[in-house]
């Protein structure tokens, strides 16, 4: 018996301690984070989604604010319609001008507000945005986000992870951007140019060398011709002498 109940009550530690890891795993985990639509390039144009979870069971999410990177401007940023949601996009002026496509920007957004919609407990709702040109000297962008609830809750989501340290309480959304591929496209592409380039002169080449040996044949069938003509006419002439005589 004694054995019997140490057993189960060293399971039902074991149980416990498994339980409490997953609740605090997953309240580590469940906050608002930022994911791109599939690539974000570095000096490419990306969708990205702002994921929000509603972290309580009493309330529900009615608010988010992300403010953008003021380090590295975005001179486009436009957000899909939510269904149940107002947007507003603020923008600010910038200090140093940004130049894209050849044009002058003097502005970029600064904030988009998401409210009037409602994350329920249990829920989590995407919120949209298509945005760049992205920075080509950075491989990350920090949103610092802000989540209000309907209790009048409000969880600031802006704290900067730091390199080699452990995560914030309220980490800021972080994207992370992949190396630009265009540059080892057009290397190959220049390569394939190359062998192209290089093929076609060794065609042209060879058409050129062409017609030169025909010429050459040419010549020397008609020599030999003359050759045989003669030689046929000199035989003609020996063999009237012959009969002649």
């Amino acid at each position: 018996m004694n054995i019997a109940r140490a057993c189960s009550r060293t399971a039902f530690a074991a149980a416990l301690t498994a339980g409490s890891f997953l609740v605090l795993s997953g309240t580590a985990f469940a906050h608002v984070g930022v994911q791109p639509a599939g690539e974000a390039a570095q000096g490419g144009y990306a969708t990205i989604n702002f994921k929000v979870p509603n972290e309580r069971d009493n309330a529900s999410t009615n608010k988010l604010e992300v403010s953008f990177p003021a380090d590295h401007p975005l001179s486009s940023a436009m957000p899909q319609d939510v269904p149940g949601w107002t947007v507003t996009v603020e923008k600010a002026k910038l200090d140093k001008p940004l130049t894209v496509h050849g044009k002058q920007i003097t502005e970029a957004v600064s904030k988009i507000t998401w409210s009037g919609g409602k994350i329920e407990p249990g829920k989590f709702q995407q919120f949209p945005v298509s945005v760049g040109k992205l920075p080509e000297d950075s491989d990350t962008l920090v949103f610092k986000a802000i989540q209000t609830y309907d209790n009048n809750e409000v969880v600031r989501w802006i704290e900067e992870p730091k390199e080699g340290a452990a995560e914030p309480q309220n980490p800021a959304p972080v994207l992370k951007l992949t190396p630009a591929s265009g540059d080892g496209h057009d290397g190959g592409a220049a390569k394939s140019d190359a062998k192209s380039g290089a093929k076609s002169g060794e065609q042209d080449a060879h058409d050129e060398a062409a017609p030169s040996g025909s010429d050459t044949t040419a010549r020397a069938l008609g020599i030999a011709g003359i050759v045989v003509g003669l030689g046929g006419v000199a035989f003609g002439v020996a063999s009237r002498r012959r009969t002649s005589s």
